[in-house]
């Protein structure tokens, strides 16, 4: 058994291997998947599948390329830290504030989706007091220990998987029309080519699609960030990077497939309720709306909760580092990163009040600058990967349990992919959060954030420049 990861710190290895399961079962869930995917279909139909499925093969890559470096040096920082020691001190500042800043923004736009669905229910409370609510409960939750994050996260993935089991199987016997019960009159495999073809809008569509879906799927590393706290870390980041492929294709293409069959693409209810409501409503199954509202709420709080101890673990490594507060990196006996967790909470908070008070100017900025930040950490996996697997190679090869396909043409194919995908995004110029927007303002983001880590190592530089001539002079005047 590998010896627990502690980085040289207090962090406990207090996550479970059943919950280390369930994180990485769940991290590929997210609440975008059952809000998000009516967009998608109402812009591609069908064709949504293939955008799913380009997305898909891309996150199964760059989640081999993160598992390989994980398994073979498990530590909580993930990605940040290896970046760290691949490509310079500048590449793992940025790209591990850059993700910190992303989860902030996340607990903010959870937080506000999550209270939308209990103010539909107990009105009485104000949204902003639901909101209020949900981050203290998983706030203090996360401050407890290491375990009760697993745990809850243990149910909050059990519930979405279960739902989504659950949704596919009812489907897929509706469709072949041996539901008991059921209105099936507009299920059917003929939902796939009856409106307009399988490519209703075009090939160009399945692009378009890709940007509408690609930000559903971040979540997929937090299990290299969280295995480093488990009993047996290299066990833990091997079966998580193993199995990404049946759980992309289950819980996304195959949910996805029995939507698109269970109604036409063009259906006005797909976009008016949500694609899961709508298809579970189209069957006459009572109560549905409210059914799906309880998972998406169960994806809301559990996307909020993997969300916090994923800000505060990336604060916890770059304190560890150097590259934030000393702070940071000091735990409690519980092994608990206090200052990481309360500090990533009163962001969130901030980003909350902004969403409330200011949501069309200062929100809308959080939400357009952190938006391609996945696509950015996921090129910077890349390129670590691409000179970590011969620093491994060369320094501890038994350490290689996980190896990335066809290295490194694989490699460079998913860059030139990743590359792609933000050029298109280019290319989109409608709306406030256009593609355009969104790659423009995250990128003069994480411009900033790169000027601010050279400038940081310039100073370190200096300074370490001006201690060593300090101690030459110290020399002298002893040999004088």
């Amino acid at each position: 058994m590998t010896a627990p990861m502690t980085d040289g710190s207090g962090l406990q290895a207090g996550l479970k291997n059943r919950h280390l399961s369930m994180i990485a079962i769940g991290g590929v869930i997210g609440a975008g998947l059952f809000v998000g995917s009516s967009s998608g279909i109402a812009t591609a139909g069908p064709g949504i599948l293939l955008s799913y499925a380009l997305v898909g093969t891309l996150v199964v890559l760059v989640m081999r390329m993160l598992g390989e470096m994980s398994a073979a040096n498990p530590t909580s920082g993930s990605f940040s830290a290896h970046a760290d020691r691949a490509l310079g001190r500048w590449a793992g500042f940025s790209i591990g504030w850059l993700y910190w800043f992303f989860w902030v923004v996340v607990l903010a736009v959870e937080a506000t989706a999550g209270a939308k669905i209990l103010e539909g229910w107990i009105p009485a409370v104000p949204q902003w007091g639901w909101a209020l609510i949900v981050m203290v409960v998983l706030t203090a939750t996360n401050l407890v220990s290491v375990g009760s994050y697993g745990e809850f996260e243990f149910w909050f993935a059990g519930i979405k998987v279960v739902a989504i089991g659950a949704f596919i199987v009812v489907g897929a016997l509706a469709i072949f029309g041996v539901l008991p019960g059921a209105h099936t009159d507009k299920a059917g495999l003929g939902n796939l080519t009856d409106h307009g073809g399988f490519l209703p809008n075009g090939p160009g569509a399945i692009l378009t699609g890709v940007l509408l879906v690609v930000f559903s799927f971040m979540g997929s590393e937090i299990a290299t960030l969280a295995a480093g706290e488990s009993e047996d870390p290299q066990r833990a980041v091997t079966k998580s990077t193993n199995s990404i492929i049946w759980r992309i294709g289950v819980f996304y293409l195959g949910s996805i497939f029995i939507v698109v069959c269970l109604l036409p693409w063009n259906d006005p209810s797909i976009k008016a309720q949500g694609s899961y409501v709508a298809a579970l409503d189209s069957l006459g199954i009572a109560h549905a709306g409210q059914i799906m509202n309880f998972i998406v709420l169960t994806s809301v709080l559990s996307c909020l909760n993997s969300g916090l101890y994923t800000a505060s673990r990336m604060a916890f490594s770059l304190g560890g580092r150097g590259d934030a507060p000393k702070a940071f990196a000091r735990t409690t006996s519980r092994g608990v990163p206090m200052a990481a967790i309360i500090a990533s909470v009163v962001f969130g908070f901030v980003a909350v009040f902004f969403n409330y008070a200011f949501p069309d100017t200062v929100f809308l900025f959080l939400v357009n600058s952190s938006g391609a930040v996945a696509l950015f950490v996921w090129l910077a996996i890349c390129a670590s990967q691409l000179r970590m697997r011969r620093i491994i190679e060369r320094e501890s090869p038994e350490k290689l349990v996980v190896r990335m396909w066809l290295y490194p043409y694989l490699t460079w194919a998913t860059i030139a992919l990743i590359v792609f995908v933000l050029g298109y995004m280019l290319t989109d110029t409608e709306g406030e959060s256009s593609g355009r927007t969104t790659v423009l303002l995250s990128l003069l983001v994480a411009l900033a954030v790169v000027a601010v880590s050279v400038i940081k190592e310039r100073v370190r530089g200096g300074k370490a420049v001006a201690t060593a001539d300090t101690d030459t002079d110290t020399d002298k005047v002893s040999v004088g």
